[in-house]
C-alpha cells in the first residue's frame, strides 16, 4: 500500500475523476476526506472507502468560499489528522455561460475564476501551513485548455486553468525545501458528471473522440492512477511537473 497512513484531501471527490482519486487512495491505504458540495454523492464515496476496509470521512466543503474550505481542513486535521495530500479537483463549467472574451458576462468569469483559480489557492493556502515541517504533496487537476487554444468558446474556463499551472508551478518552486510538491495532471476530454450534457449530444461526443489520438474519451480511472504515484514517495522528486492523461491530445 503506496499511501498508508497518510492523510488526503480530494476536493470535488464525490464524483468523477475526484471519486476515481479517492477510491484509488482507499486502496492504497490512505486516510481519505471527500470534501465535496454534494452530500449525498461525497457520504456516498466516503462509505465506499470505509467497506474496502479504508478510514475514510465526507467534509462538506464548497471551494469558492473561504470559510467553507476552512472549516473542512480544520475538521481533517481534527479527525485525522494533519493532511500530507491535497488533490485540488474541484471545478465547474458553464457551459451555455462561458464564451468567447468580447461574448462572456463577468459573471460567468467571475464565478469560474473563484471556484476553479481562487477555490486552488484557498485549498493550498489553507492546507501547506501543516504541511510545513512534514511535508507533502498536492496535485492540481488542471486541462489542455489551460495549455493550447483547444477550447474556442470557453475563455473563463480555459483561463482559470492556465492561472493552475502558473500557481502549481510559483508554489512547487517556493516550497520545494520545505519538501512539500506541487504537480499539477491534465485529463483530457473526459467522462465526467462535468461534460455530461455535453457529451449527450452524440455529434458533440464524436467531434470530442476524433479529436484524441487513442480515438476515445478518458474515464476518472485513467487519471487515477496518476495521482497515486505523484501522492506516493515513489514520486519524492517530482515537482513542477505536468503530467499528461489525455490520449494524446496535447501531442498534436
Amino acid at each position: 500500500m503506496r499511501l498508508k497512513g497518510k492523510t488526503a484531501i480530494v476536493t470535488g471527490g464525490g464524483a468523477g475523476i475526484g471519486e476515481a482519486i479517492a477510491l484509488a487512495f482507499g486502496r492504497e491505504g490512505a486516510r481519505v476526506v471527500i470534501a465535496d458540495r454534494d452530500a449525498s454523492r461525497g457520504e456516498a464515496v466516503a462509505g465506499a472507502v470505509q467497506r474496502m476496509g479504508g478510514d475514510s470521512l465526507f467534509g462538506l466543503c464548497d471551494v469558492g468560499s473561504t470559510d467553507s474550505v476552512t472549516e473542512m481542513v480544520a475538521t481533517t486535521v481534527s479527525r485525522l489528522g494533519k493532511p500530507e495530500i491535497l488533490v485540488n479537483n474541484a471545478a465547474i463549467q458553464l457551459i451555455g455561460q462561458d464564451s468567447r472574451v468580447h461574448d462572456v458576462s463577468e459573471n460567468a468569469w467571475d464565478r469560474t475564476m473563484n471556484v476553479n483559480l481562487k477555490g486552488t489557492w484557498r485549498c493550498m493556502r489553507s492546507v501547506i501551513p501543516h504541511m510545513l515541517g512534514q511535508g507533502g504533496s498536492i496535485v492540481n487537476i488542471a486541462s489542455p485548455t489551460g495549455m493550447l487554444g483547444v477550447a474556442p468558446g470557453y475563455s473563463a474556463y480555459s483561463s482559470s486553468k492556465g492561472g493552475v499551472f502558473g500557481l502549481s508551478r510559483v508554489a512547487a518552486a517556493e516550497y520545494a525545501r520545505d519538501g512539500i510538491r506541487v504537480n499539477a495532471v491534465v485529463p483530457g476530454t473526459t467522462i465526467t458528471p462535468l461534460i455530461e450534457d455535453m457529451l449527450n449530444d452524440d455529434a458533440t461526443r464524436r467531434s470530442l473522440e476524433a479529436k484524441s489520438p487513442m480515438g476515445r474519451l478518458g474515464t476518472p480511472a485513467d487519471v487515477a492512477g496518476i495521482a497515486v504515484f505523484l501522492a506516493s514517495d515513489e514520486a519524492s522528486y517530482c515537482t513542477g511537473g505536468v503530467y499528461m492523461a489525455d490520449g494524446g491530445m496535447t501531442a498534436v
